[in-house]
């Protein structure tokens, strides 16, 4: 649990002596935020003749009306962290399903390969047997075996 820490703070041109668990430097924060909205109040010459309940009033008015934009945005975005959230998990899934399937690829590349490498040695085998039966030898175009005549 963090230390309480007080500050002493001007709020409206009174000085007030804030405590909390917060750094000092956020309690002037919060009163330079506080005195920014007495501010803005005071900057209309009507506003100046209130009564000082009624700038209160407008003033934690505007403070909420505050607080609930920030809170609106800050859904909005924890909605989109979500979303993204969801994209990435889509994504990842995607990557590895991809990953499977160039593996297993990859696994039938190399058994093509290697049955494409026993069939050319039984190819040259054959061929090499045929050869020395007798000089017979096989038509490339139609596969027909033909007779050499010497």
């Amino acid at each position: 649990m963090s230390k309480k820490t007080s500050a002493t703070v001007l709020i409206g041109g009174k000085i007030y002596s804030l405590a909390g668990f917060e750094s000092e430097e956020y309690l002037q924060k919060v009163a330079s935020y506080i005195n920014s909205k007495i501010n803005e109040l005071n900057e209309s010459e009507s506003n100046r003749r209130m009564s000082a309940e009624m700038k209160s009033i407008l003033i934690e008015l505007n403070v909420a009306d505050d607080y609930f934009k920030t809170k609106r945005t800050a859904d909005n975005l924890e909605v989109d962290i979500q979303e993204k959230e969801k994209e990435l998990y889509d994504l990842r899934h995607d990557l590895v399903d991809s990953q499977m399937k160039q593996e297993s690829l990859e696994k039938t590349i190399a058994k093509l390969q290697d049955e494409n490498k026993q069939l050319t040695i039984e190819n040259a085998k054959l061929t090499e047997r045929v050869q020395s039966m007798g000089g017979e030898d096989t038509d490339s175009s139609d596969g027909k075996k033909d007779k050499k005549h010497k």
